[in-house]
């Protein structure tokens, strides 16, 4: 009899969770889709759905996001002071002209709270990970008086550790070093790596550390973000984290093709505004009054770049509302490269009728990938946009790593967001808007080389999938909105 009423007694307990949770679920008002999801979780596996939920589920971390909220206000009145001397070259003001196609991009841009595009900039773009690397170490070895480096994943390998004895050396030279890392991509790293880092003088500190903590337990938006300023003049973002995996020295996928940027000119001044903010919201530190830290900056090319610094703790989904009017605005072809595809509805929609306006639509995505499942999520979707006329190439010559879209040869982004819910909604992101045709071309002259390294899907390839990959592509895609 006991064991009867401890049965019941604990059915009783699993589903009052479960509506509990339910509740909490429809009163969030989030995307359908992700709740209609998530209270299947909840319902089919009571504990371990609610477990889930706790962990992954709460996408806007209203408690952080508030906090970051705060001490961003705190230091916005000194980067504002910081940054005004930007005012004359802000696309919005300056004398220059802009093609008339990407005015609108740049109204998009700039209402969702993001700084107008400013003009005077040099772009290097480099697509060889060994190149990237090897700029970006000549760039530390160059510093004169400080080095801030934020990444989601900073291996404790060959490639790690060049950088951090690199870092240490510029110490000793009375560089300041900083170095912030996202706790959950950069799990990896051991006590006795980062006491190194820190014996040696560099300060070191961690993103949003998971605790074990029912306010803290949350582990879903995470800095995803790949940023490094050089004394305030040069910087460099995109989709390369530091690792061995990156520089092609494992071989379990083989080369990672990524895309990164030099950036020299004022707009390092933005990417220097987004590392404050970060170091502020993970440490307490303010450094906005630093005015070391924003020289003075002259113009170093022709190319006016916007910086997108998007997350949770925006209002607006701007790097998403971005895209879509991207995508909108195409006359003659959207290039997009990315390495986890997981759009929403509107996304698809949006794909799907600027290839049947007359738009070429091309979507450049790994043949192999690091996360089986996100990469069957993504390949659910072809079928319905195949048949609208979009093509669809899986590349064969390693990890396809790169986040990059070019719309009709005149306007690129390059950063660090994938096209996914996660990265439009969930993570801390960095994206590069470049209104440059040359910068454009130079882009889309890639994506044609890696298109020869590619597969094309014809649309009849869905339906000759086995049972097992039929089976792994329903799944998956019923697992989307939570990806």
């Amino acid at each position: 009899m006991d064991t009867w009423a401890s049965l019941l007694y604990t059915l009783v307990a699993n589903y009052a969770l479960s509506v509990a949770a339910i509740i909490y679920i429809l009163r969030r008002r989030k995307e359908p889709a992700a709740m209609m999801a998530w209270i299947l979780i909840v319902i089919l596996l009571p504990i371990v759905g609610i477990l889930l939920f706790l962990l992954i589920g709460e996408s806007r971390i209203q408690r952080h996001v508030k906090k970051r909220r705060r001490r961003r206000s705190k230091i916005e009145p000194n980067l504002a002071r910081q940054l005004d001397d930007l005012a004359p070259l802000q696309v919005t003001r300056s004398p220059r002209t802009l093609d008339p196609r990407l005015r609108d991009l740049v109204r998009v841009a700039t209402a969702t709270g993001q700084h107008p595009p400013l003009w005077g900039n040099e772009v290097t773009i480099y697509v060889e990970a060994e190149r990237t690397f090897l700029a970006l170490s000549l760039a530390i070895q160059a510093a004169r008086h400080h080095v801030h480096m934020e990444y989601y994943i900073f291996q404790p390998d060959e490639t790690g550790r060049a950088i951090r004895d690199l870092l240490i050396e510029k110490v000793r030279q009375g560089v300041c070093c900083r170095l912030l890392l996202d706790a959950v991509g950069s799990w990896s790293l051991k006590r006795g790596f980062v006491r190194t880092l820190t014996d040696g003088g560099v300060k070191v500190e961690f993103f949003m550390p998971p605790r074990l903590n029912a306010r803290l337990l949350r582990l879903n938006c995470r800095n995803h973000r790949k940023l490094v300023v050089i004394d305030g003049k040069v910087g460099f973002t995109g989709s390369q984290n530091i690792g061995d995996e990156y520089l092609g020295r494992k071989s379990k996928l083989g080369p990672w093709r990524d895309t990164h940027l030099r950036l020299a000119g004022p707009i390092a001044e933005h990417l220097q505004e987004v590392f404050v903010e970060d170091w502020h919201f993970a440490t307490g530190e303010d450094l906005s009054q630093e005015e070391a830290l924003f020289p003075p900056i002259k113009e170093a090319g022709p190319s006016p770049v916007q910086i997108v610094a998007s997350g949770p703790d925006r209002p607006v989904s701007s790097l998403h509302l971005i895209l879509m009017a991207a995508v909108a605005a195409a006359r003659k072809s959207i290039n997009i490269m990315t390495p986890y595809f997981v759009p929403d509805e509107s996304m698809v929609l949006a794909l799907q009728a600027a290839s049947l306006r007359g738009v070429q639509v091309q979507l450049l995505l790994p043949r192999q990938s690091d996360n089986w499942f996100v990469l069957w999520a993504g390949r659910s979707y072809y079928e319905e946009l195949l048949h609208a006329g979009v093509e669809i190439y899986e590349y064969t010559g390693g990890m396809m790593h790169s986040k990059v879209v070019v719309v009709d040869n005149a306007w690129s982004m390059v950063g660090s967001a994938n096209m996914d819910v996660r990265s439009f909604r969930l993570n801390f992101e960095l994206t590069a808007m470049l209104y440059d045709e040359r910068v454009a071309h130079e882009l889309t002259e890639d994506f044609a080389a890696l298109k020869e390294r590619s597969r094309r899907i014809e649309p009849a390839a869905p339906q000759h999938w086995s049972f097992g990959q039929s089976m792994a592509v329903g799944l998956a895609r019923l697992a989307s909105p939570l990806l």
